[in-house]
């Protein structure tokens, strides 16, 4: 094979039997049934189901009916739809992956260039490859004129890259290194090649990250384990409780069917049902609030792990920079350098026309008048800034007539120009030391340096300008020396620049205790330059290469990946590295990126997070929270979010834990005591579904509160109980249980004036009266650390309106006939008072309890005892 014939029919059949198609595997869907499937592994769901099981077994034994089983069955069913809904588990990367592929190329075969489907490409086959073509597949060059490709998407340099057919390369080279290579999917910006495959489909660079898209498994979030550690807590404590129950009964003498009847009553009063479908709500609510804010979840509970992130791996190109080449610094011989943003005399104006007149970049005006730009990225970025001073070209003085492009061996560009006086103008752009400067030009070649070495301190590309005049054009075989002897005009310094709003969002983070680090695939200089300016690289903190990470092993990587704030040069497998030793050290890591490079890495971090305008479909499709305006900022609106989606979560668990526990503590107690079974089967279902369901969903209202951007992230693996909320439901269960018992007993035992006679009915009633109103009442109790009295209704009119009603709901099933269906009896005047008395009891014990609990001298010593549990608790880990 040579390169002026390719390949054979033959070879070509031979390697396709061998290699395959040019073609990445199809992604491996999970279908509704493995959906379903996955979300009943969910340990809550679990209980749920027991619960199911328990409730049909007490329908049967005691043919009471089968509501209870069929109202938790459809609690299940919807926290199932509504998750399903919500997350769409249909991994959408690879399909993303195989759009960006080349739909044709030009080959060499049997020495006749023919146009095929690159689908047929095998290993070997010479492609010729021209402006604007997509690569089809990972070639090596073997001719290149001017040959440019820009490969932002997967090495996250803005600058398109010069390929070099001579280059050779010796060692591991990055990606953004290998001169002489082109690449899937990537957009050749200038210049013609020929080159030969070296690798297709699965093989390629795109294909290796389309491996480890579908490789990588996603950990758990920290809200799905905390979960499951509660759930399973639940469970264990109905089994306990279960157990010593039917253990006191049979002991005491009771019949082995009625104990049985007695601890499934007990296990069903365990397990808070609405708590899976409040879960599922209150992300959904946060979710529907996040769209507002420009920030799309693709998985539910990505919501609540964006309010733990405590540490932003961010990528640098088109996320914390804005993918765009920007002239940032000019400079003109015999003179001071000046900014873009400065007013332009007529000198500098003329500098700036001539830079324009030196490059290849046009622009489109489409019919709202944007300007679409199309070009070299630094062309681009010297005529925009023409644009924006509202200067053109004159091209009635200047006709272009001539141009000798840009090359690895000249490093400049040089067009030429016949002016309308008469004679010719030579425009030559390059790199200062590339520049054919005459002897007249020492002087300010000297000043030159100066100027050039301080703008390259400030991570900023160096371009010169140098010109000259000429009377007539040399012949073609001297057109390349017409550019020797040129006077040099001046500098300019370009940079990707950040975006404006960047700098103060990593602000916010870092004053919500959240470390935002830099991902790039670009050199350490520049990344190091933007990453200071930014704030992100602060002292004490360092760069850290491609190459550095490459000779550390995982545990060296794990113990000092806090020391950087930086990582340049990096290829996919690093930002997974990276990614990875931020959690094996306990953070809860968000990653940010736009390109195709970024994808596997956004996969493996606790949350992806991707551009929404600029991203790549891959990166989309392998995230799970899309920034629909691009908008680094907006991540850190999104944390808030997240953290009152947290707040609300846990607001739910003190809520139903209390109205939970003080059940289990109050058919404990009455069994011990010989009262029999104080609340039915029925009357529980009433109590969790109704009273605390209702007005429990609507928790998920609450509002944002600023303070919270004021706390620590939440630490993967701190539980739920942290923040003396575990001291805060003893406090409420034992409350509520003393009002329950305390009814109990008043309405089966003790005689009052005028009233009913004291009964076991009675007592129930009351019982069941108290438990659920203190119920519904400590829906108030867990809405804010203030007092009860002074956090405003207005904010959750719904829970309000939620709560008066069912607390009305309840009143009545005692006050009409229908409560009888339940096993309930009218009670009288002074009942209602002691009902009332007693209902209150938890509220007046919890501002009482707010109260001492804000004595300085208790919350220093809580504080020291939760630094201590704290620390335990970092050393197990």
């Amino acid at each position: 094979m040579t390169p002026d014939r390719g390949l054979s029919a033959e070879q070509v059949h031979k390697r396709q039997e061998n290699n395959g198609k040019n073609v990445l595997q199809p992604p491996k869907k999970d279908g509704l049934l493995q959906r379903i499937l996955h979300q009943l592994k969910d340990f809550a769901i679990i209980i749920l189901l027991i619960a199911v099981v328990l409730s049909f077994a007490m329908a049967i034994f005691e043919d009471s009916g089968f509501i209870e089983p069929v109202v938790i069955l459809s609690v299940v069913v919807l926290n199932i739809i509504l998750a399903i809904t919500q997350e769409g588990k249909a991994e959408k990367a690879l399909e993303a992956l195989e759009k960006l592929s080349a739909p044709s190329c030009v080959v060499m075969r049997e020495g006749t260039r023919k146009s095929i489907d690159a689908t047929e490409l095998v290993p070997g086959d010479i492609v010729i490859l021209e402006t604007g073509n997509v690569v089809p597949a990972d070639a090596r060059l073997i001719e290149a004129t001017g040959f440019f490709s820009d490969e932002s998407a997967l090495t996250g340099e803005s600058e398109p890259a010069e390929k070099d057919a001579l280059f050779t390369a010796s060692g591991v080279v990055p990606l953004g290194d290998q001169h002489n290579m082109v690449f899937t999917g990537c957009v050749v910006t200038a210049g013609r090649g020929v080159a030969v495959v070296t690798a297709t489909g699965m093989q390629t660079q795109m294909g290796q990250i389309a491996g480890f898209l579908s490789g990588n498994k996603r950990m758990k979030t920290p809200l799905q384990i905390r979960l499951d550690q509660l759930s399973k807590t639940i469970c264990w404590i109905a089994i306990i409780s279960a157990f010593f129950l039917m253990a006191v009964g049979l002991r005491s003498g009771t019949d082995l069917p009625t104990m049985l009847l007695v601890a499934i009553s007990l296990a069903v009063a365990a397990v808070p049902e609405m708590l899976a479908l409040i879960v599922t709500l209150t992300l959904t609510n946060g979710v529907q609030k996040m769209v507002k804010k420009h920030a799309l979840i693709r998985k539910l509970p990505a919501v609540e792990t964006l309010g733990n992130t405590s540490v932003i791996c961010s990528d640098k190109t088109g996320t914390l920079t804005q993918n765009r080449m920007a002239v940032k610094q000019l400079w003109i011989c015999g003179g001071k350098s000046f900014a873009d943003d400065a007013e332009f005399s007529k000198e500098q104006s003329s500098f700036l026309m001539h830079l324009v007149m030196a490059s290849n970049a046009t622009f489109e005006t489409d019919e709202t008048g944007t300007k679409k730009y199309l070009g070299n990225a630094t062309d681009v970025g010297i005529l925009r800034l023409l644009n924006e001073k509202g200067y053109s070209v004159d091209k009635e003085t200047y006709q272009r007539v001539a141009e000798i492009p840009f090359s690895s061996d000249r490093k400049r560009m040089s067009v030429i120009f016949k002016v309308k006086e008469g004679g010719y103008l030579v425009l030559t752009k390059g790199a200062l030391d590339y520049l054919p400067l005459s002897s007249e030009s020492i002087d300010d070649l000297e000043a030159a340096r100066v100027v050039h070495d301080g703008f390259a301190e400030c991570a900023l590309r160096v371009i010169g300008l140098a010109s000259k005049n000429i009377d007539k054009l040399p012949d073609s075989d001297h057109l390349e020396d017409v550019d020797q002897n040129s006077r040099l005009a001046g500098l300019i310094g370009l940079i990707d620049p950040p975006r404006p709003e960047a700098a103060g969002a990593i602000a916010k983070a870092r004053a919500a205790g959240i470390r935002t680090v830099m991902i790039t695939g670009d050199h350490a200089t520049t990344a190091g330059a933007i990453a200071t300016n930014l704030g992100i690289l602060q002292e004490g903190r360092h760069v850290l290469t491609g190459a550095q990470l490459a000779d550390m092993s995982d545990v060296e990587l794990n113990d000092t990946v806090r020391n950087f704030s930086v990582y340049a040069r990096v290829t996919p497998e690093d930002k997974i590295r990276i990614v990875k030793a931020w959690q094996a050290n306990g953070e809860v890591v968000a990653m940010t990126g736009d390109g195709v490079n970024d994808a596997p890495a956004l996969k493996a971090a606790d949350i992806g997070i991707a551009m929404g305008k600029s991203g790549t479909e891959v990166a989309k499709s392998a995230s799970d929270m899309i920034l629909t305006d691009d908008n680094f900022a907006t991540i850190v609106e999104a944390v808030g979010e997240g953290r009152n989606v947290y707040a609300n979560i846990k607001k739910t668990i003190n809520f139903l834990l209390v109205c939970n526990m003080s059940e289990i503590i109050i058919m404990l107690f009455a069994q011990m005591a010989g009262w029999g079974i104080l609340l039915t089967p029925v009357m529980l279902l009433l109590i969790n579904l109704v009273g605390d369901g209702i007005p429990g969903i609507n928790l998920a209202r609450e509002e944002f509160d600023p303070k919270l951007m004021d706390k620590k992230p939440i630490k993967r693996n701190e539980s739920f109980f942290s923040d003396d909320l575990l001291h805060l439901i003893l406090r409420q269960t034992i409350a509520c249980s003393v009002a329950v018992l305390i009814g109990y007993y008043i309405g089966a035992f003790i005689v009052l004036p005028g009233a009913v006679a004291p009964s076991p009915v009675l007592g129930k009633t009351m019982a069941f009266l108290i438990t659920g109103l203190t119920s519904i009442v400590h829906v108030f109790h867990v809405r804010s650390s203030n007092s009860v009295f002074k956090t405003p209704i207005k904010n959750n009119k719904p829970l309000f309106v939620s709560a008066v009603a069912m607390l009305i709901t309840f009143a009545l099933l005692v006050a009409l006939p229908v409560g009888q269906i339940f096993g309930l009896s009218t009670i009288g005047g002074f009942h209602w008072l002691i009902v009332l008395a007693l209902t209150l009891l938890p509220t007046t014990v919890r501002e009482i309890g707010r109260l001492f609990d804000n004595i300085p001298l208790i919350k220093g010593q809580r504080r020291l005892r939760q630094e201590r549990v704290n620390k335990r608790r970092n050393k197990k880990r």
